[in-house]
């Protein structure tokens, strides 16, 4: 529900409600009452969606909420703010955030109901424009209107996307349901299978070096799973690429959501085993040396985030190291850290994401199975085709991404010190083992699909950064360098152009002497290729 400042309250299909509140305290009352907001459970052991009030900025102002929060340390209302005091007052309660872009207003649950309320405060930056451009901007029908597609697809925000790709991770696997307790008549909580049922400590590689298991840790035993940023050596171009006449970059399409299909991932702590066979369907971290086999430099490595090889025995996760498998070789790890207790815990994450996605591209006209070429031209006018449903499709792509990178959230403030834990590490949903297996996973499959254009076709990119590559053609178009089998069919396990997670989309096309001074000058164009930048500053 999107309240606007003259009391009227647009939702989901056209409603519209007048709301008498002067104070948030009576915007709470009237969303738990006589409004009935809040959206049904995703799960069978979960609970229903908090109802969610979004306040424009003439609404904030009629609840007497600043124009913009001051403090910017905190990013909160002083606990002294006469709102604040308010709420206080009329004996309702704000969580440990305080009153922010997103506060969240309850009473302790009572007989078993619970009394909750999020507001969303625009003016605050509750809708971060990287995240959902241009939708403050919109009128509040409009804005109810997007925020209902995006709650009925992926789930009613809660606050950053961040916060809403981990918290539909919860909402989809709850930690825990009722169960008998045996041999009595009282419920008690359960572990749900296939759930985060505990937070459990990393294992020494996996923690980030803030965390308390990682104090005394050798320096270069950590394990560093991340995304390639990568540019060739110029020294390796040929005199065929420098020939052509443009970089065209390949992107694929959802990487991170499609990495997390069907991957097992750790439920529980990690086990320390010495000189372990290696198991590709066990998840975990080993420790292993990667760094006499011999790959094609043209290609980045694709044990290392830098694409560089590796200098010596480090640390991987179980994807890096079964793709060394598939390439041929004999991995002997000397330890690894490794989860028993497993399962495909991200997978109807993924299924939900994906629908959201694909539905979202289809309202933006682009549809599975289109024809190439008109594929790309879909693609070219998609985001005009309607700037409230690109606004979902980017908080869609920014809930994986940021869903993702909350499983491993460092410490927040400066107060901080080493070796002191943080209360992110108290959610069962704090696993760096989860996000690194993730990234693995997105990483080799990136490696996978150029391995098959150099093999297939002698195809090699110049850049790669995350999940883009860029390519040198003869003509603009990522037809102009996607190879054909002689029955005209696009190249098996290369790139291919569609809109499914793991397709691939046409990211931007620039010409080869802009490619050229980037990658002179160190800098990679996968970065830029979409916008055009260069340069100094931007890296």
């Amino acid at each position: 529900m999107v309240l606007d400042g003259d009391g009227t309250a647009y939702g989901v299909g056209g409603l519209v409600l007048e709301c008498p509140a002067k104070t948030v305290p009576e915007l709470v009352e009237w969303a738990l009452g006589e409004a009935r907001l809040g959206a049904e459970r995703l799960h069978p052991a979960g609970r229903d969606a908090d109802p969610l009030v979004v306040l424009t900025a003439a609404a904030a102002a009629r609840l007497g909420l600043p124009s913009e929060l001051e403090d910017r340390r905190t990013w909160r209302l002083p606990e002294d703010h006469p709102v604040v005091r308010r709420i206080t007052r009329a004996g309702w309660r704000l969580t440990r955030r305080g009153f922010g872009p997103w506060p969240r207003i309850y009473r302790p649950a009572a007989d078993g109901r619970r009394r909750c309320v999020q507001l969303a405060v625009l003016p605050f930056g509750a809708l971060d424009p990287r995240s959902w451009p241009g939708a403050e901007q919109l009128p509040a029908p409009r804005l109810a209107q997007i925020l209902g597609d995006y709650a009925a697809r992926v789930l009613t925000p809660r606050g950053s996307c961040a916060v809403n790709g981990l918290e539909l991770m919860t909402a989809l696997r709850p930690p825990t349901r009722p169960v008998r307790e045996e041999g009595g008549d009282r419920w008690v909580p359960g572990p749900v299978p296939g759930s985060l049922s505990a937070a459990v400590d990393p294992a020494p590689p996996e923690a980030p070096e803030e965390h308390p298991v990682a104090a005394g840790r050798p320096a270069g035993q950590e394990l560093d799973e991340e995304a390639h940023d990568w540019i060739r050596d110029p020294q390796l171009l040929t005199d065929a690429e420098c020939g052509r006449a443009y970089a065209v970059g390949l992107d694929v399409n959802m990487a991170f959501a499609a990495a997390a299909n069907r991957l097992p991932v750790g439920l529980g702590a990690p086990v320390h085993v010495r000189e372990p066979r290696f198991d590709k369907k066990l998840p975990g971290c080993w420790y292993a040396d990667l760094s006499g086999i011999g790959l094609d430099p043209r290609l980045p490595n694709p044990f290392t985030p830098h694409g560089d090889p590796p200098e010596g025995p480090a640390w991987y996760a179980t994807p890096t190291l079964a793709y060394a498998v598939e390439l041929g070789h004999d991995v002997r790890p000397s330890e690894a850290w490794v989860r028993p207790e497993h399962g495909p815990y991200l997978d109807p994450w993924y299924q939900r994401l994906r629908d959201a996605y694909l539905a979202t591209m289809e309202r933006l006209g682009v549809t599975p199975g289109m024809p190439e070429a008109e594929f790309l031209a879909a693609m070219e006018r998609h985001r005009r085709a309607d700037p409230g449903q690109a606004a979902v499709l980017s908080a869609v792509k920014a809930t994986v991404k940021g869903g993702i990178g909350k499983l491993r959230e460092r410490p927040q403030g400066r107060g901080h010190r080493p070796g002191q834990r943080w209360p992110a590490l108290e959610r069962p949903t704090w696993r760096p083992d989860i996000r690194a297996a993730v990234i693995a996973s997105a990483r080799v499959n990136m490696h996978r699909k150029m391995r098959k254009l150099a093999e297939g076709a002698g195809l090699y990119p110049v850049a790669v950064l995350s999940d883009c590559a860029v390519y040198l053609s003869d003509g603009p178009s990522p037809l102009d360098v996607l190879p054909r089998t002689p029955d005209g069919a696009p190249l098996p396990g290369g790139f291919r152009l569609g809109v499914n997670p793991g397709m691939a989309k046409h990211e931007g096309t620039r010409s080869l002497l802009w490619a050229a001074e980037l990658l002179d000058a160190g800098h990679n164009p996968a970065r830029h290729i979409k916008t055009g930048g260069a340069g100094d500053g931007e890296e």
